[in-house]
């Protein structure tokens, strides 16, 4: 056996099932040991496009995924991808090839120091230095991306360990047991405090984050909001955490400029911070005054920030923390929780308000996108103007459902992480809402899509040019600058990968198109153009909402 075999076999030992690489070189060994696993490895056309599918794959699964490149510019094009992982808290695992032990000392072909590059964004990362240390090497980086706060680890082989073998006069080494720490149960007195800091609120509000999804404590947090009446905040990342359709519901929190939802959060005198993470959304935002009581519940210390001075830190399991407090509180009453809802309600309905002829409004594609989804359809959000639009309308009634990139908000995710998301879970249809900027930035991932007969839709809010940039850039300035671009035929492109392409022009179109889409047997491109001049309306509506 050699030390790549070993690996593969700490990897099976690990239950990983799918890897994301793309060969080289210097993987040589692991590429020939991967074929004689229970593995499944995909080949991508990119490493960040490897990088971006173990990373969805984490934040899908709470399982870390893995992806494996060779040494050089192959690590350096998994970095974006990795640190995605590290700031949106997937749990995920690189695995990158190096030079043989002898070169590393000397200027070499392709030799950069990948350990210290990553280092900044990994929870932990190393080289392996001989077969020996495989077993731990690998025990640890799966236990430490999986531990809360969840992220990116990474492992360095040099092809010179990968070939070593591993002889029978020599003690084999075994994977290690696996084991996983279970979150601590919240101390008795910081509950009491709790209690205490909640009972004395009179308009409270819960801000639920990504760390609710990741503790799989929504249920918890369902029945806790509803048992107090209680209305829901959430950040982007925390969607489907309470039913939009629940009149708790507040849906987001996270636009910069003042929101419905942060109109709500200005006349709240408590907030209960379940699982939240200042990456999303700093408290600068949404607590700008300092005059919030915090009630801070997650396995992990609040992180210092003078505009987020908790009341109360209680550090444990959410779902126990959430359970020993509710029985020593009584409902607010619903005045408070029914005031709260209709601002967010009656807002989102001003929007909606007019005629759908003419320009595709963003409001429109995800009413009709919404309408032709059942609740627990996956959709896989890229980044750029289309993100803020459905971070904040659309609804969602399954944590998990919709996912967003907003720790480290790197665009180019959604084709990558679509296809990740399709191949973990077969049975739910998977629709890539992308701009025309991030479908670009990884759309040579279509032909992977296409390879593995993935049935998936991308459907790409088309406006010639980066949305978010221009619209920030006509708020400040009153012009734009060097944000419009040409793009392909989009419908022709995606034929020419052997994908199925169409073309929406009018908002009548598009449901009918979408849910012809969806029962596509093969992946689908939809050119959708919208109209982005509703992003300036929209400021405009926002600034009269305010005055």
């Amino acid at each position: 056996m050699t030390a790549a075999e070993l690996l593969v076999r700490c990897l099976e030992n690990e239950g990983v099932r799918l890897v994301f690489s793309l060969p080289g070189e210097e993987t040589l060994g692991l590429s020939d040991a991967l074929l004689d696993s229970g593995i499944r490895v995909v080949h991508t056309r990119h490493e960040q496009g490897a990088a971006f599918m173990a990373d969805v794959y984490g934040r899908l699964s709470g399982k870390a995924g893995v992806c494996l490149s060779t040494l050089g510019p192959g690590a350096t094009n998994l970095m974006t991808g990795i640190v995605d992982a590290f700031l949106d808290r997937a749990p995920l695992v690189a695995i990158t090839g190096q030079v043989s032990l002898n070169r590393r000392h000397k200027e070499s072909h392709q030799y950069i120091d990948v350990i210290s590059m990553l280092k900044p964004v990994t929870k932990w990362n190393t080289s392996i230095p001989k077969s020996e240390v495989i077993p731990e090497a690998i025990r640890k980086a799966f236990k430490v991306a999986q531990m809360e706060k969840p992220g990116a680890t990474h492992l360095e082989l040099p092809e010179d360990v990968a070939d070593q073998s591993i002889g029978e006069a020599e003690q084999i080494a075994e994977p290690l047991f696996v084991q996983a720490p279970a979150a601590p149960e919240p101390s008795p007195s910081q509950i009491a405090r709790a209690v205490e800091s909640i009972r004395r609120a009179r308009r409270p509000v819960i801000l639920a984050g990504n760390g609710v999804i990741r503790g799989r404590a929504h249920e918890e947090v369902r029945r806790f909001a509803r048992q107090l009446e209680i209305p829901v905040l959430h950040t982007f990342m925390a969607k489907g955490v309470m039913p939009d359709s629940d009149p708790l519901s507040l849906y987001t929190l996270g636009l910069q400029a003042r929101d419905y939802s942060a109109s709500v959060m200005e006349r709240a005198d408590l907030v209960i911070a379940l699982g939240y993470d200042f990456v999303e959304y700093a408290p600068c935002f949404w607590n700008p005054d300092r005059d919030k009581h915090i009630v801070h519940v997650d396995p992990s210390p609040a992180e210092v920030d003078e505009h987020y001075i908790v009341d109360v830190g209680l550090l444990g399991d959410i779902r126990l923390a959430l359970g020993q407090i509710a029985p020593h509180l009584v409902p607010f009453g619903s005045d408070w929780a029914r005031e709260a809802r209709s601002t967010i309600v009656e807002g989102f309905a001003s929007e909606l308000q007019g005629t759908s002829a003419g320009p595709i409004r963003p409001q429109w594609v995800m009413k009709e996108l919404r309408a032709a989804l059942a609740p627990d359809d996956l959709v896989i959000c890229d980044v750029g103007a289309h993100k803020l639009w459905m971070a904040r309308m659309f609804p969602c009634e399954v944590p998990n459902s919709c996912i967003i990139s907003n720790g480290f908000a790197a665009m180019g995710i959604a084709v990558p992480g679509a296809i990740s998301a399709k191949l973990l879970h077969p049975d739910r249809r998977v629709v890539a809402v992308t701009g025309d900027g991030g479908f670009l930035m990884n759309s040579q991932e279509l032909e992977t899509a296409v390879r593995l007969r993935l049935p998936l839709v991308i459907l790409i809010w088309r406006d010639n040019g980066y949305g978010v940039i221009r619209w920030k850039q006509m708020v400040r300035f009153g012009r734009s600058a060097s944000v419009d671009f040409g793009n392909p035929d989009l419908v022709r492109y995606a034929e020419s990968f052997g994908a199925k392409g169409y073309r929406v022009s009018d908002v009548a179109e598009l449901n009918s198109v979408v849910t012809e889409a969806l029962q596509s047997a093969m992946p689908v491109v939809i050119d959708c153009a919208v109209d982005y001049e509703e992003n300036l309306r929209l400021t405009e509506r926002l600034t009269m909402f305010r005055s």
